[in-house]
């Protein structure tokens, strides 16, 4: 039977010179038919937690007040029908004019490795992508939406129904991504100087029963680590 996904992605540290020696694309998915419920169902762990319904959670705003909250909401990523995949990139070894290359297209290459073990050819898929650059977003997400059918034959486009620019304000799931993918960030960049984020990452490693520091079969379907270097 035909099935219909939510694929929600995010990024980390994407910029080629911007001191960061990986970047991170990752997503979750889930049955489009469950999303919904979903986003309510983290919506009310905030408001558990004595958040606003609508605040959003992000790596970057991981605190010692709220690590019970962050362990519930990966508590919940852990036991509930939502899956993860993420490539982390090395960006130490880049040699774009080697290949001949731009940053942007090595982007896509990246983007593409990401997406491509969540994609079966015999399902329909909905891409949501964090909103990063207003004025060039929407040509970003056509590009990718092109490489994608093309790499998969998908030239109907019936695989892959839609990519869109969302705000991850608005999307609960999308902001689960960008927990998880900050926490890979984090660890890959050596970070070691915030107690209640390394905590954290120990919860997710428990959870997923994953260093977290090498790669995953690539079959692996509810924690997915790929570990890109480039050589």
């Amino acid at each position: 039977m035909i099935e219909t996904y939510n694929i929600y992605c995010d990024e980390s540290c994407h910029l080629e010179h911007d001191d960061s020696p990986v970047m991170v694309i990752g997503g979750i998915w889930c049955k489009k038919n469950i999303s919904k419920k979903i986003c309510c169902d983290i919506r009310d762990i905030k408001e558990k937690h004595h958040l606003r319904r609508g605040c959003e959670l992000k790596w970057n705003t991981v605190s010692k007040s709220k690590i019970g909250f962050y362990k519930d909401i990966i508590s919940y990523f852990f036991h509930n029908d939502l899956n993860f995949r993420a490539v982390v990139a090395s960006k130490r070894n880049l040699r774009h004019e080697d290949y001949s290359q731009t940053h942007d297209q090595w982007y896509y290459k990246i983007y593409y490795q990401t997406l491509i073990n969540i994609i079966n050819s015999y399902n329909i898929y909905n891409i949501f992508v964090d909103i990063k650059e207003r004025r060039r977003g929407g040509v970003k997400v056509r590009k990718l939406k092109k490489v994608l059918s093309n790499k998969l034959y998908d030239f109907n486009e019936d695989i892959i129904n839609n990519i869109q620019i969302v705000d991850s304000k608005d999307v609960e799931i999308l902001q689960v991504a960008d927990l998880l993918i900050g926490a890979l960030g984090y660890l890959n960049k050596g970070l070691k100087t915030n107690s209640v984020k390394l905590e954290l990452i120990e919860h997710i490693k428990l959870l997923s029963k994953k260093t977290l520091e090498k790669n995953t079969l690539p079959s692996e379907q509810k924690f997915n680590i790929f570990y890109w270097s480039g050589e």
